[in-house]
């Protein structure tokens, strides 16, 4: 039995079953899931590459394996959860008030998505503007907002769930150029207004679904129509979420980057089955739930998504080419309002991180406590990229070195 501490538990159980699963699943039978699942298995590895440091005074060498960086890779999540912060909070409008909106879709309508990669990309699109609709209306005046628009396909459980998380401007721009406020947004409007938006794009979109008839659809679209007279969940978060620049990139970034299930959650692996727990979505309480090692990789695998598929996006306001040209106006619409708020965070490095995260300096060197040099990196493709040391060494010594 493998207790949920070890960290290479996730590993092990794809190690063990991955070759099973995929000759029991031909749509995995794929190089890009193969690819995947290799760069996850080789995480951490040195045959994969390496940076070293060395340390002048005493000759310790210290060889830091690369790692895989993968949003699938649970033993990478921080790290790769650290590199979108620093991505994020450049993208957004500093001093900036955003919202936190949830969009759900039913149990039902949920299978449409899983192989329909451009039907997921215009749900997100939708999404902001669902939102922009519900701000134009509520405010009763046409405004431009912005948003930033994050997938997610993993329910509580595991299962397949897809689901937006969006970050919104509090307000727009009129056409006028004069910002305004939306404030407080009554809950049967945005149920409302997101019905109608993700069944009307659905609708729109029928005739390219695949393994789903057109009529299937119909009947789907009209059922919800029918079962939902209230609407679909749709929610704005309590309060607004952090500021933009400091803190707002960590609060987003969690939803960008969470793994379909963490290390601390997997409580066993018996080399048959996988026992973990989650948060019951209704009553709030811990489950636990035990099931084999394939029907667990399933549900992991069933969360990565399309090659080159993009699980945030920035509309409106935040869109790329038009943030770019209006920052300076958005940001003298702030100081009018109520000053502006200054302050980004930024990611640290490898040596910042371990510092943070466990107190001690990794570059110190653990024999005389010296500070370490860079040294050099090696890749297993092109072998040393850089190599400090090449006027000092001999291949002989150097083999013997890093072995």
């Amino acid at each position: 039995m493998i207790p949920n501490h070890n960290k290479n538990v996730f590993k092990q159980i794809f190690n063990e079953y991955w070759s099973e699963f995929q000759s029991m699943n031909s749509e995995y039978q794929t190089e890009y899931y193969d690819s995947v699942i290799k760069k996850m298995l080789g995480c951490g590895d040195s045959e994969n590459g390496f940076m070293v440091y060395r340390c002048l005074f005493c000759g310790e060498v210290k060889r830091i394996p690369f790692s895989c960086k993968s949003s699938f890779c649970l033993s990478c999540a921080k790290i790769y959860r650290d590199e979108w912060v620093e991505y994020i909070s450049k993208a957004l409008f500093s001093g900036m008030r955003y919202r936190h909106v949830v969009l759900t879709v039913p149990e039902q309508l949920r299978k449409w998505f899983y192989h329909n990669a451009e039907l997921l990309s215009k749900f997100m699109k939708t999404g902001h503007n669902f939102f922009e609709d519900v701000v134009s209306y509520w405010i009763k005046k046409p405004v431009e907002v912005g948003s930033v628009v994050v997938l997610q396909t993993a329910g509580r459980k595991g299962g397949y769930n897809p689901h937006l998380h969006i970050l919104c401007t509090s307000g727009g721009i009129t056409k006028e150029g004069k910002w305004k406020e939306f404030g407080f947004i009554e809950y049967k409007l945005l149920h409302t207004k997101w019905q109608y938006h993700l069944l009307k794009m659905l609708r729109e979109n029928a005739e390219g679904i695949v393994d789903v008839k057109c009529e299937e659809i119909e009947k789907g679209i009209d059922k919800c129509w029918k079962e939902y007279s209230e609407g679909l969940v749709a929610y704005i978060e309590k309060g607004d979420v952090p500021s933009g620049g400091k803190g707002i990139a960590y609060y987003l970034a969690k939803y960008v980057v969470s793994p379909p299930i963490s290390l601390r959650r997997i409580i066993k692996y018996d080399g048959k089955r996988v026992r973990y727990w989650y948060n019951d979505h209704i009553t709030e309480k811990r489950k636990e739930e035990e099931i084999e090692a394939q029907e667990f990789i399933g549900r992991m695998v069933q969360h990565i998504l399309p090659k080159g598929f993009q699980r945030i996006r920035y509309y409106g306001l935040q869109a790329t080419c038009k943030a770019s040209k209006i920052r300076e106006e958005i940001k003298e619409i702030i100081k009018e309002k109520e000053g502006i708020i200054t302050g980004t965070y930024f990611v640290t490095g490898y040596r910042e991180r371990i510092k943070k995260d466990f107190g001690i300096d990794p570059l110190r060197c653990s024999k005389c406590r010296k500070e370490m040099e860079f040294e050099g990196i090696w890749h297993p493709r092109y072998g040393w990229i850089i190599n400090n040391w090449d006027n000092f060494f001999s291949e002989e010594e150097k083999e013997y070195a890093y072995g």
